[in-house]
């Protein structure tokens, strides 16, 4: 682009501004060609000039050398003549070299787009046109194709004439291209992107759908969607809890998103009862058909203590190996089956294919992140009516994580893995691209549930306890049962003794027994150094610091054992898991020293033996505490817990309890809370009012829970 001056008209000389002679010798065919004098002022023709380029310098590239002006894209070419279309400087014309031109018709708004849904199978068609002028209709899905290809407002209708969309259509246009994909014959929306769509066009549901509309899959989804907008269910009555607010607005929204058949993601951090909000929901769904549960094998057991705890009208059962398999057939309203991610991968397909689940929930859903995982693949063929996913890190690595979740909550809303990764995950990932990112918030945020510590701390118990149930794999159960036996047999072998002075002297080997039996829970190597065999509770450990450590979480990890602690620092190691350690050896300086460097923010993990630093220690850096295993005086536990949840504590505490099914860790509980006595007894020996008898020391052994 340049700017010229034409003294004598436009077809006469031309000048640069500022440039040439003041004074033109200029003659008039229709004066006679009598010559006359023109006086440029060519200060004031630079003046305006600098103007000129000043107000149009966004789409102009200024070469310092010649000085000449461009465009540096056609998109800047098209604003460029918009802004000069659009200027009321009467004394600026545009010119053309001969035979080169670039048409722009009038701006075209929202007004002139029509746009309506159909039914097509699970999906719902867009229909639509845009009326540029009396000859010129674009097809929508083809509006849609070229605006998202041009970077611009303005979009081409072939090699030199553009359209140009007015600023708020042209984004409009976008967004619909975001939310929708390409269909065969057009545009295909989910759904459940109805409302997000009348969003964007500034429109009602209802004005969306056809004049046939009515009875119709589109209908239907309208209406539904309308009527529980503002719907509040009621928590039923038969929760043996009182939620709090933030969980009965989680209740709530869960059942509203169940209404209209659409998955949900609940992904409130750990913590803040993501348990307790779904046992709700089954319950409300209880009618509705029986219910799945899949989750880690280290939280089954917890699931199952929950539901019996808050939800004992429901008919929960954990299936532990393969041959409860036809159970599963039987299933009728009202129950809940819950089942290991590695169980349930092993789910036979017919059982896949017959079962129609009312409610199928997977706790701690970023184990299917993995599209290629055998339980990915199977919890895809799974049917229900509901499907709920609790995960406190939907996205551990990459969005890939999350498109993955979504295909199993809502199957399709994301569209297919190559058209999501070439619409959001490259353009976000590796782009950058911020819009991109506001517009896949803006297709998931109906759909998932996130709240932090933080944003709820003002609701939050101070102290929040949870145990943990594990199932030993097939090594640690073997060992553990031989000595039980062991155990039981120095039991039956002492038993005909009367004299309370023999009892005394071989109590020793029975007290011995059972610690064996304890040591056995937490990990073979404390019995069997040369034992190579996976520690259930080292899994479940490694899964819960994995989690908290990536959600900015800090753990003290308690334990009775030293050579135990021994073995965790080992895998700490071996994770490159920062962590501090603690134990009866460790001298007093050093142990300030570790204290103080945990509390100023090194390391997310404090290794402590339970003897040695379950007293005295102020560890309020720390928000969760784990009890790798039980102590027979749960006021010990207490106080170490009490490390991390004391005064200068800002942030909820949560206390996890590592146990094994059908273990002497089991009966511990059950001490602590009816047996205190015997508890103590155990503990302190003779010195207790209620003596260990030997018939309370074989039930201790007994091999039932």
């Amino acid at each position: 682009m340049e700017l010229m001056i034409y003294p004598e008209g436009e077809h006469r000389e031309g000048f640069r501004p500022g440039v040439g002679p003041s004074w033109i010798i200029s003659t008039d065919e229709h004066q006679d060609d009598k010559p006359r004098l023109l006086l440029r002022s060519l200060s004031l023709e630079r003046k305006k000039s600098e103007l000129i380029w000043k107000k149009f310098s966004n789409w102009l590239k200024t070469d310092p050398i010649s000085h000449t002006h461009t465009t540096p894209t056609l998109a800047s070419a098209c604003e460029l003549l918009w802004a000069l279309k659009e200027t009321n400087d009467v004394s600026l014309h545009l010119r053309w070299p001969r035979g080169e031109t670039l048409k722009i018709g009038a701006e075209v708004s929202r007004k002139q787009l029509q746009i309506q849904l159909d039914g097509e199978g699970d999906w719902l068609k867009i229909q639509g046109e845009l009326t540029v002028d009396a000859q010129t209709v674009i097809e929508l899905s083809e509006l849609v194709r070229l605006v998202s290809q041009s970077k611009n407002r303005f979009i081409p209708l072939n090699e030199r004439h553009f359209v140009a969309l007015s600023q708020d259509l042209w984004g409009k246009i976008r967004e619909m291209g975001m939310i929708s994909e390409p269909s065969q014959d057009g545009l295909r929306l989910h759904p459940l992107m109805v409302t997000e769509l009348s969003q964007i066009m500034d429109t009602t549901d209802s004005d969306l759908a056809n004049d046939e509309a009515e009875g119709s899959q589109v209908g239907y989804y309208l209406k539904v969607q309308e009527q529980i907008q503002n719907w509040k269910p009621l928590v039923p009555p038969d929760l043996k809890a009182v939620l709090r607010d933030y969980q009965t607005h989680g209740f709530e929204w869960l059942i509203r998103l169940a209404e209209i058949q659409a998955g949900a993601c609940l992904a409130d951090d750990m913590g803040l009862g993501k348990t307790i909000q779904t046992l709700a929901v089954l319950l409300y769904r209880s009618e509705m058909g029986p219910a799945l549960v899949v989750a880690p094998t280290s939280v089954c057991g917890n699931w199952l203590s929950e539901a019996l705890r808050f939800a004992p009208s429901l008919q929960c059962q954990w299936l532990t190996q393969g041959s409860d398999w036809p159970l599963l057939e039987k299933s009728k309203l009202g129950q809940v089956w819950i089942i290991s991610y590695n169980l349930f991968q092993q789910m036979p397909d017919d059982l896949l294919n017959d079962i129609h689940w009312g409610t199928v929930v997977l706790d701690e859903a970023q184990n299917i992140k993995n599209p290629l995982t055998k339980r990915s693949q199977t919890a895809m063929k799974l049917k229900a009516h509901f499907r709920l996913v609790t995960t406190g890190t939907p996205i551990e690595n990459h969005l890939g994580e999350l498109w993955n979740l979504f295909r199993f909550i809502n199957p399709g809303l994301l569209g297919s893995h190559k058209s999501f990764n070439e619409r959001f995950a490259f353009p976000i990932q590796r782009e950058g691209n911020l819009e991109i990112l506001n517009h896949l918030k803006q297709i998931i945020s109906p759909f998932i549930l996130r709240r932090t510590k933080t944003q709820v701390l003002v609701e939050l118990p101070e102290r929040t306890e949870m145990t943990i149930v594990l199932s030993m794999n097939e090594e640690e159960r073997a060992l553990y049962e031989a000595v039980r036996q062991e155990a039981l047999n120095t039991v039956i072998e002492f038993q005909g003794q009367s004299e309370p002075s023999e009892i005394g002297r071989n109590r020793v080997r029975i007290l011995a027994g059972l610690m064996k039996m304890r040591r056995a829970c937490c990990h073979g190597r404390l019995l069997l150094p040369e034992s190579s065999w996976e520690s259930s509770k080292l899994v479940a450990l490694m899964d819960i610091i994995q989690d908290l450590v990536a959600s900015g979480h800090r753990a003290l990890i308690f334990s009775q054992f030293v050579d135990y602690l021994q073995i965790i620092k080992k895998l700490m190691e071996h994770h490159e898991i920062g962590f501090q350690y603690l134990d009866g050896a460790t001298p007093a300086g050093e142990r300030t020293k570790r204290v103080k460097a945990f509390q100023e923010g090194k390391d997310d993990v404090f290794l402590i033996s339970l003897k040695a630093g379950g007293v005295g220690l102020n560890l309020t850096g720390a928000d969760y505490v784990i009890h790798m295993d039980p102590w027979w005086n749960p006021a010990v536990e207490d106080q170490a817990s009490d490390r991390a949840h004391r005064f200068g504590q800002t942030k909820p505490v949560t206390i996890y309890r590592l146990i094994c099914k059908n273990t002497i860790e089991e009966k511990m509980l059950v001490l602590h809370e009816k047996k205190r006595g015997l508890a103590e007894s155990l503990l302190n020996g003779a010195e207790q009012s209620t003596p260990l008898n030997l018939d309370e020391l074989k039930e201790l052994l007994n091999g039932d829970a």
